[in-house]
């Protein structure tokens, strides 16, 4: 790029047009390339999540440490962090200030949690399946890929009955049932 001259310079003082600040050096653009989050929406609303429980954990840090109340809702923030897959160790409260950002809401997206599991690939095949409907996580099957995964669910995520995707492992691993046909 060429220098600019005296009369531009002068003109572009006021602008910084490397940072933005809207943008917030493209962390969320970043966030949302690579878990693959196709609505802006839900970046938002991890993000205000996220702000309401590092709110929530200094408000409660603020109160005095002999508080009954503060142990109490201190205990019940941090197991519900650690049910929900937030954090991964509930044992004290400057996890939640570390541990608690918007990734940590995305690894537990259903499209994640298929490719950990090793049911996809990628996030973006993980997304069409479930998209399609060949994905149930118990009894239901999920078609919003922006379904949240907790610890307890995530045993239960497997294939749809009438997947193809299932029929196709069923038949590699020879546990293909015949009886399906009749």
């Amino acid at each position: 790029m060429r220098k600019l001259k005296y009369h531009e310079q002068k003109l572009l003082r006021k602008h910084d047009f490397l940072n933005w600040k809207q943008d917030q050096g493209h962390r969320e653009v970043k966030v949302m390339r690579r878990y693959h989050i196709q609505n802006r929406d839900d970046y938002m609303r991890y993000n205000r999540l996220v702000g309401a429980i590092h709110h929530l954990a200094l408000r409660l840090s603020k109160l005095p440490a002999t508080d009954g109340f503060r142990s109490k809702r201190e205990s019940a923030l941090l197991g519900k962090c650690y049910d929900l897959g937030v954090i991964n160790v509930g044992n004290k409260m400057s996890d939640l200030m570390d541990g608690v950002t918007v990734s940590a809401f995305c690894r537990r997206r259903l499209g994640v949690v298929m490719v950990r599991l090793k049911m996809s690939e990628s996030i973006k095949q993980a997304v069409t399946y479930i998209e399609q409907g060949q994905v149930r996580v118990g009894p239901d099957t999920i078609t919003d890929p922006a379904f949240l995964v907790t610890r307890n669910m995530e045993d239960f995520v497997s294939w749809v009955d009438q997947s193809k995707v299932r029929k196709l492992v069923a038949r590699y691993t020879g546990e293909h049932d015949d009886f399906d046909l009749l």
